[in-house]
Protein backbone atom coordinates (compact mmCIF):
# COMPACT_ATOMS: atom_id res chain seq x y z
CA UNK A 1 0.00 0.00 0.00
CA UNK A 2 1.29 3.43 -0.89
CA UNK A 3 2.20 5.95 1.77
CA UNK A 4 -0.66 8.34 2.56
CA UNK A 5 -0.74 11.82 4.02
CA UNK A 6 -3.91 12.34 6.06
CA UNK A 7 -4.91 15.70 7.55
CA UNK A 8 -7.44 15.57 10.39
CA UNK A 9 -9.43 18.69 11.28
CA UNK A 10 -11.02 19.37 14.68
CA UNK A 11 -11.55 22.41 16.95
CA UNK A 12 -9.05 21.65 19.73
CA UNK A 13 -7.12 18.95 21.57
CA UNK A 14 -8.43 19.32 25.11
CA UNK A 15 -10.46 16.21 25.99
CA UNK A 16 -13.34 14.09 24.78
CA UNK A 17 -14.20 11.29 22.41
CA UNK A 18 -13.49 13.24 19.22
CA UNK A 19 -10.02 14.14 20.46
CA UNK A 20 -9.34 10.59 21.62
CA UNK A 21 -10.30 9.17 18.21
CA UNK A 22 -8.10 11.72 16.46
CA UNK A 23 -5.05 10.63 18.46
CA UNK A 24 -5.84 6.96 17.98
CA UNK A 25 -6.04 7.29 14.20
CA UNK A 26 -2.94 9.49 14.06
CA UNK A 27 -1.05 6.84 16.00
CA UNK A 28 -2.28 4.08 13.68
CA UNK A 29 -1.27 6.08 10.60
CA UNK A 30 2.25 6.70 11.86
CA UNK A 31 2.76 3.09 12.94
CA UNK A 32 1.67 1.97 9.46
CA UNK A 33 4.27 4.24 7.83
CA UNK A 34 1.93 7.05 6.79
CA UNK A 35 2.09 10.78 7.52
CA UNK A 36 -0.45 12.11 10.04
CA UNK A 37 -1.15 15.84 10.30
CA UNK A 38 -3.69 17.31 12.74
CA UNK A 39 -5.02 20.86 12.54
CA UNK A 40 -6.61 22.38 15.65
CA UNK A 41 -6.29 25.18 18.16
CA UNK A 42 -4.13 22.87 20.28
CA UNK A 43 -4.66 21.97 23.90
CA UNK A 44 -3.50 19.66 26.67
CA UNK A 45 -3.48 16.58 24.42
CA UNK A 46 -1.09 18.13 21.90
CA UNK A 47 2.04 16.61 23.54
CA UNK A 48 0.40 13.17 23.44
CA UNK A 49 -0.36 13.66 19.76
CA UNK A 50 3.20 14.65 18.96
CA UNK A 51 4.47 11.66 20.94
CA UNK A 52 2.80 9.39 18.38
CA UNK A 53 4.97 10.91 15.65
CA UNK A 54 2.12 12.93 14.18
CA UNK A 55 2.45 16.60 13.26
CA UNK A 56 0.30 19.42 14.62
CA UNK A 57 -0.57 22.69 12.90
CA UNK A 58 -2.11 25.30 15.18
CA UNK A 59 -5.12 27.06 13.65
CA UNK A 60 -8.20 28.04 15.61
CA UNK A 61 -10.67 26.44 13.18
CA UNK A 62 -13.38 25.80 15.77
CA UNK A 63 -14.14 29.34 16.90
CA UNK A 64 -17.58 30.49 15.73
CA UNK A 65 -16.58 33.89 14.39
CA UNK A 66 -16.37 35.49 10.96
CA UNK A 67 -12.66 35.93 11.64
CA UNK A 68 -12.30 32.14 11.47
CA UNK A 69 -12.90 32.33 7.70
CA UNK A 70 -9.39 33.72 7.35
CA UNK A 71 -8.08 30.22 7.93
CA UNK A 72 -9.53 28.87 4.67
CA UNK A 73 -6.53 30.13 2.70
CA UNK A 74 -4.11 28.72 5.26
CA UNK A 75 -5.79 25.31 5.06
CA UNK A 76 -5.68 25.36 1.26
CA UNK A 77 -1.97 26.14 1.33
CA UNK A 78 -1.36 23.44 3.94
CA UNK A 79 -3.16 20.75 1.92
CA UNK A 80 -1.01 21.60 -1.10
CA UNK A 81 2.22 21.92 0.88
CA UNK A 82 1.99 18.55 2.62
CA UNK A 83 0.58 16.80 -0.45
CA UNK A 84 -2.53 15.66 1.40
CA UNK A 85 -4.20 12.54 0.04
CA UNK A 86 -7.17 12.81 2.38
CA UNK A 87 -8.73 15.46 4.60
CA UNK A 88 -10.75 14.05 7.51
CA UNK A 89 -13.08 16.50 9.27
CA UNK A 90 -14.41 15.53 12.69
CA UNK A 91 -16.51 18.57 13.59
CA UNK A 92 -18.88 20.91 11.80
CA UNK A 93 -17.08 24.24 11.53
CA UNK A 94 -13.74 22.62 10.65
CA UNK A 95 -15.63 20.61 8.02
CA UNK A 96 -17.03 23.77 6.41
CA UNK A 97 -13.60 25.39 6.36
CA UNK A 98 -12.08 22.23 4.94
CA UNK A 99 -14.69 22.09 2.18
CA UNK A 100 -14.13 25.70 1.17
CA UNK A 101 -10.38 25.15 1.17
CA UNK A 102 -10.68 22.05 -1.03
CA UNK A 103 -12.83 23.85 -3.58
CA UNK A 104 -9.99 26.27 -4.27
CA UNK A 105 -7.64 23.49 -5.35
CA UNK A 106 -7.41 22.08 -8.89
CA UNK A 107 -9.62 19.00 -9.21
CA UNK A 108 -6.69 16.79 -10.18
CA UNK A 109 -4.77 17.76 -7.04
CA UNK A 110 -7.71 17.86 -4.65
CA UNK A 111 -7.48 15.54 -1.60
CA UNK A 112 -10.38 13.21 -0.90
CA UNK A 113 -12.77 14.35 1.81
CA UNK A 114 -13.88 12.21 4.76
CA UNK A 115 -16.14 13.15 7.68
CA UNK A 116 -17.04 11.37 10.90
CA UNK A 117 -20.43 11.72 12.57
CA UNK A 118 -19.38 11.46 16.22
CA UNK A 119 -22.68 12.70 17.65
CA UNK A 120 -26.40 13.17 17.11
CA UNK A 121 -26.24 16.87 16.25
CA UNK A 122 -29.49 18.82 15.86
CA UNK A 123 -30.51 18.56 12.18
CA UNK A 124 -29.82 21.78 10.25
CA UNK A 125 -28.11 23.08 7.14
CA UNK A 126 -25.11 23.83 9.31
CA UNK A 127 -24.92 20.24 10.61
CA UNK A 128 -25.53 18.83 7.13
CA UNK A 129 -21.89 19.48 6.26
CA UNK A 130 -21.04 16.24 8.07
CA UNK A 131 -22.94 14.35 5.35
CA UNK A 132 -20.78 15.89 2.62
CA UNK A 133 -17.82 13.56 2.89
CA UNK A 134 -17.02 11.26 0.01
CA UNK A 135 -17.07 8.74 2.82
CA UNK A 136 -19.01 9.44 6.00
CA UNK A 137 -17.94 7.40 9.02
CA UNK A 138 -20.79 6.72 11.46
CA UNK A 139 -19.71 5.60 14.93
CA UNK A 140 -22.76 3.32 15.29
CA UNK A 141 -25.79 2.03 13.41
CA UNK A 142 -27.75 4.50 15.54
CA UNK A 143 -25.84 7.38 13.96
CA UNK A 144 -26.29 5.95 10.46
CA UNK A 145 -30.06 5.63 10.92
CA UNK A 146 -30.24 9.14 12.41
CA UNK A 147 -28.32 10.58 9.46
CA UNK A 148 -30.51 8.90 6.85
CA UNK A 149 -33.69 9.90 8.67
CA UNK A 150 -32.79 13.58 8.86
CA UNK A 151 -30.78 13.86 5.63
CA UNK A 152 -32.62 11.48 3.26
CA UNK A 153 -30.79 12.89 0.23
CA UNK A 154 -27.57 11.26 1.48
CA UNK A 155 -26.29 8.38 -0.63
CA UNK A 156 -26.25 5.35 1.72
CA UNK A 157 -23.34 3.82 -0.21
CA UNK A 158 -21.06 6.58 1.10
CA UNK A 159 -21.80 5.70 4.74
CA UNK A 160 -19.48 3.40 6.67
CA UNK A 161 -20.26 2.23 10.21
CA UNK A 162 -17.01 1.98 12.19
CA UNK A 163 -17.74 1.62 15.92
CA UNK A 164 -15.46 3.25 18.45
CA UNK A 165 -13.11 0.78 20.10
CA UNK A 166 -11.22 0.30 23.33
CA UNK A 167 -7.83 -1.19 24.11
CA UNK A 168 -8.59 -4.42 26.00
CA UNK A 169 -5.25 -4.07 27.78
CA UNK A 170 -6.55 -0.91 29.43
CA UNK A 171 -9.80 -2.62 30.48
CA UNK A 172 -8.65 -6.16 31.38
CA UNK A 173 -11.07 -8.86 32.47
CA UNK A 174 -11.02 -9.34 36.24
CA UNK A 175 -12.60 -11.89 38.53
CA UNK A 176 -15.91 -11.03 40.16
CA UNK A 177 -15.91 -10.08 42.92
CA UNK A 178 -12.56 -8.32 42.83
CA UNK A 179 -11.91 -7.78 46.54
CA UNK A 180 -8.68 -5.86 46.01
CA UNK A 181 -10.43 -3.38 43.69
CA UNK A 182 -13.33 -3.07 46.15
CA UNK A 183 -10.93 -2.27 48.99
CA UNK A 184 -9.34 0.39 46.77
CA UNK A 185 -12.80 1.87 46.06
CA UNK A 186 -13.64 1.96 49.76
CA UNK A 187 -10.49 4.03 50.29
CA UNK A 188 -11.80 6.61 47.82
CA UNK A 189 -14.92 7.45 49.86
CA UNK A 190 -16.34 6.26 53.21
CA UNK A 191 -19.75 5.49 51.67
CA UNK A 192 -18.17 2.76 49.55
CA UNK A 193 -17.07 0.64 52.50
CA UNK A 194 -18.86 -2.60 53.22
CA UNK A 195 -19.65 -5.84 51.43
CA UNK A 196 -22.96 -4.88 49.83
CA UNK A 197 -23.26 -4.57 46.04
CA UNK A 198 -21.66 -1.53 44.42
CA UNK A 199 -23.37 0.32 41.57
CA UNK A 200 -21.23 2.56 39.36
CA UNK A 201 -22.39 5.52 37.27
CA UNK A 202 -19.42 7.30 35.63
CA UNK A 203 -20.12 10.64 33.99
CA UNK A 204 -19.93 14.40 34.09
CA UNK A 205 -21.99 16.49 36.48
CA UNK A 206 -24.98 17.14 34.26
CA UNK A 207 -28.62 16.13 34.51
CA UNK A 208 -28.35 14.50 31.10
CA UNK A 209 -26.32 11.68 32.66
CA UNK A 210 -29.30 10.48 34.72
CA UNK A 211 -27.82 10.81 38.21
CA UNK A 212 -31.28 11.37 39.69
CA UNK A 213 -32.57 8.12 38.16
CA UNK A 214 -29.64 6.24 39.70
CA UNK A 215 -30.35 7.72 43.13
CA UNK A 216 -34.01 6.71 42.89
CA UNK A 217 -32.85 3.19 42.04
CA UNK A 218 -30.43 3.14 44.98
CA UNK A 219 -33.18 4.21 47.35
CA UNK A 220 -35.50 1.44 46.15
CA UNK A 221 -32.77 -1.18 46.50
CA UNK A 222 -32.01 -0.03 50.03
CA UNK A 223 -35.71 -0.12 50.99
CA UNK A 224 -35.87 -3.65 49.56
CA UNK A 225 -33.24 -4.72 52.10
CA UNK A 226 -30.29 -4.73 49.69
CA UNK A 227 -27.22 -3.11 51.26
CA UNK A 228 -26.24 -1.37 48.01
CA UNK A 229 -23.83 1.50 47.41
CA UNK A 230 -23.69 3.94 44.49
CA UNK A 231 -20.54 5.62 43.21
CA UNK A 232 -20.70 8.54 40.78
CA UNK A 233 -17.12 9.35 39.70
CA UNK A 234 -16.92 12.46 37.57
CA UNK A 235 -20.10 14.14 38.81
CA UNK A 236 -18.32 16.39 41.31
CA UNK A 237 -16.57 19.12 39.33
CA UNK A 238 -15.93 22.84 39.61
CA UNK A 239 -18.90 25.01 38.79
CA UNK A 240 -21.44 22.26 39.53
CA UNK A 241 -21.77 22.83 43.28
CA UNK A 242 -25.52 23.49 43.21
CA UNK A 243 -26.10 20.38 41.14
CA UNK A 244 -24.24 18.29 43.73
CA UNK A 245 -26.34 19.81 46.51
CA UNK A 246 -29.46 18.87 44.55
CA UNK A 247 -28.26 15.28 44.17
CA UNK A 248 -27.43 15.03 47.86
CA UNK A 249 -30.92 16.32 48.68
CA UNK A 250 -32.38 13.68 46.35
CA UNK A 251 -30.45 11.01 48.26
CA UNK A 252 -31.77 12.27 51.61
CA UNK A 253 -35.34 12.11 50.32
CA UNK A 254 -34.71 8.61 48.93
CA UNK A 255 -33.27 7.47 52.28
CA UNK A 256 -29.89 6.47 50.87
CA UNK A 257 -27.63 9.45 51.60
CA UNK A 258 -25.15 7.33 53.56
CA UNK A 259 -24.76 4.93 50.63
CA UNK A 260 -23.93 7.53 47.98
CA UNK A 261 -20.45 8.67 46.91
CA UNK A 262 -20.21 11.64 44.51
CA UNK A 263 -16.57 12.21 43.57
CA UNK A 264 -14.39 13.95 40.99
CA UNK A 265 -13.30 11.92 37.95
CA UNK A 266 -10.90 9.06 38.58
CA UNK A 267 -7.96 8.26 36.34
CA UNK A 268 -8.35 4.61 37.37
CA UNK A 269 -11.76 4.06 35.77
CA UNK A 270 -10.96 0.45 34.83
CA UNK A 271 -10.29 -0.27 38.50
CA UNK A 272 -13.60 1.39 39.39
CA UNK A 273 -15.38 -0.96 36.97
CA UNK A 274 -13.58 -3.90 38.56
CA UNK A 275 -14.74 -2.80 42.02
CA UNK A 276 -18.37 -2.62 40.96
CA UNK A 277 -21.12 -5.21 40.71
CA UNK A 278 -23.34 -3.35 38.24
CA UNK A 279 -22.61 -0.42 35.93
CA UNK A 280 -25.42 2.01 35.06
CA UNK A 281 -25.84 3.91 31.79
CA UNK A 282 -28.99 5.98 32.20
CA UNK A 283 -28.29 9.11 30.16
CA UNK A 284 -31.46 11.00 29.33
CA UNK A 285 -30.17 12.11 25.94
CA UNK A 286 -29.56 9.28 23.46
CA UNK A 287 -25.85 8.85 22.93
CA UNK A 288 -24.19 8.24 19.60
CA UNK A 289 -22.21 5.26 20.86
CA UNK A 290 -21.94 4.48 24.58
CA UNK A 291 -18.30 3.76 25.38
CA UNK A 292 -19.14 3.04 29.04
CA UNK A 293 -20.98 -0.10 27.95
CA UNK A 294 -18.03 -1.71 26.17
CA UNK A 295 -15.56 -0.59 28.83
CA UNK A 296 -17.60 -2.23 31.59
CA UNK A 297 -18.29 -5.40 29.60
CA UNK A 298 -14.59 -5.68 28.75
CA UNK A 299 -13.77 -5.71 32.48
CA UNK A 300 -16.49 -8.32 32.96
CA UNK A 301 -19.13 -6.24 34.70
CA UNK A 302 -22.81 -6.24 33.74
CA UNK A 303 -24.51 -3.07 32.53
CA UNK A 304 -28.09 -1.88 32.97
CA UNK A 305 -29.30 1.16 31.08
CA UNK A 306 -31.96 2.91 29.07
CA UNK A 307 -32.43 1.19 25.73
CA UNK A 308 -32.02 4.20 23.47
CA UNK A 309 -29.36 5.50 21.10
CA UNK A 310 -25.98 3.81 20.93
CA UNK A 311 -26.34 2.44 24.46
CA UNK A 312 -29.51 0.57 23.53
CA UNK A 313 -27.85 -0.69 20.36
CA UNK A 314 -24.86 -2.12 22.26
CA UNK A 315 -26.98 -3.67 25.00
CA UNK A 316 -29.34 -5.28 22.48
CA UNK A 317 -26.35 -6.87 20.76
CA UNK A 318 -24.22 -7.88 23.72
CA UNK A 319 -26.33 -7.97 26.89
CA UNK A 320 -30.08 -7.75 26.21
CA UNK A 321 -31.02 -8.51 29.81
CA UNK A 322 -29.63 -5.09 30.80
CA UNK A 323 -31.71 -3.08 28.30
CA UNK A 324 -34.57 -1.19 29.94
CA UNK A 325 -37.27 0.88 28.24
CA UNK A 326 -36.27 4.54 28.73
CA UNK A 327 -37.32 6.06 32.06
CA UNK A 328 -39.24 2.98 33.29
CA UNK A 329 -38.09 3.15 36.92
CA UNK A 330 -39.99 0.01 37.93
CA UNK A 331 -38.34 -2.01 35.17
CA UNK A 332 -34.90 -0.60 36.02
CA UNK A 333 -35.36 -1.63 39.65
CA UNK A 334 -36.44 -5.15 38.68
CA UNK A 335 -33.58 -5.46 36.19
CA UNK A 336 -30.93 -4.23 38.62
CA UNK A 337 -32.22 -6.50 41.39
CA UNK A 338 -32.16 -9.53 39.08
CA UNK A 339 -28.68 -8.77 37.70
CA UNK A 340 -27.24 -8.30 41.18
CA UNK A 341 -28.72 -11.61 42.30
CA UNK A 342 -27.70 -13.51 39.17
CA UNK A 343 -24.99 -11.68 37.18
CA UNK A 344 -24.97 -12.61 33.49
CA UNK A 345 -21.82 -14.42 32.33
CA UNK A 346 -19.05 -12.22 30.89
CA UNK A 347 -18.85 -12.00 27.10
CA UNK A 348 -16.51 -14.47 25.45
CA UNK A 349 -15.19 -11.90 23.00
CA UNK A 350 -15.53 -8.24 22.06
CA UNK A 351 -13.36 -8.24 18.95
CA UNK A 352 -15.68 -5.91 17.00
CA UNK A 353 -15.20 -3.16 19.58
CA UNK A 354 -11.44 -3.11 20.02
CA UNK A 355 -9.25 -0.13 19.28
CA UNK A 356 -7.33 -2.22 16.75
CA UNK A 357 -10.52 -3.07 14.85
CA UNK A 358 -11.48 0.61 14.69
CA UNK A 359 -8.03 1.67 13.53
CA UNK A 360 -7.77 -1.07 10.90
CA UNK A 361 -11.21 -0.30 9.48
CA UNK A 362 -10.47 3.43 9.28
CA UNK A 363 -7.13 2.95 7.53
CA UNK A 364 -8.75 0.51 5.11
CA UNK A 365 -11.37 3.15 4.29
CA UNK A 366 -8.62 5.71 3.69
CA UNK A 367 -6.84 3.40 1.27
CA UNK A 368 -10.01 2.46 -0.59
CA UNK A 369 -10.98 6.09 -1.08
CA UNK A 370 -7.49 7.32 -1.96
CA UNK A 371 -7.00 4.61 -4.58
CA UNK A 372 -10.49 4.59 -6.13
CA UNK A 373 -11.06 7.57 -8.38
CA UNK A 374 -14.40 6.30 -9.68
CA UNK A 375 -16.30 7.93 -6.85
CA UNK A 376 -14.47 11.25 -6.85
CA UNK A 377 -16.85 14.19 -6.79
CA UNK A 378 -16.80 17.90 -6.18
CA UNK A 379 -17.49 18.44 -2.45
Amino acid sequence: MRRLTVVQLLPALESGGVERSTLEIADALVRAGHRAVVVSAGGRLEPALRATGAEHVTLDIGRKSLLTLRHVGALRSLFAEVGADLVHARSRLPAWLGLWALRGLPAAARPRFVTTMHGLNSPSRYSAVMTRGERVICVSDTVRAYLLRHYPQTDPSRLAVIPRGIDPAQFPRTAHPDREARAWAAAQHPALAGDGPLLLLPGRGTRLKGHHDAIVLLGRLCRAGIDARLWMPGAREAGREQYILDLEADAVRAGCAEALAITPPTAAIARAYAASDLVLQVSHKPEAFGRTVIEALSVGRPVAGWAQGGVGELLAEMQPCGAVAPFDEDRLFATAKAMLAHPPPPLATMDAYTLRAMQDATLALYHDLADDRRFAHDP
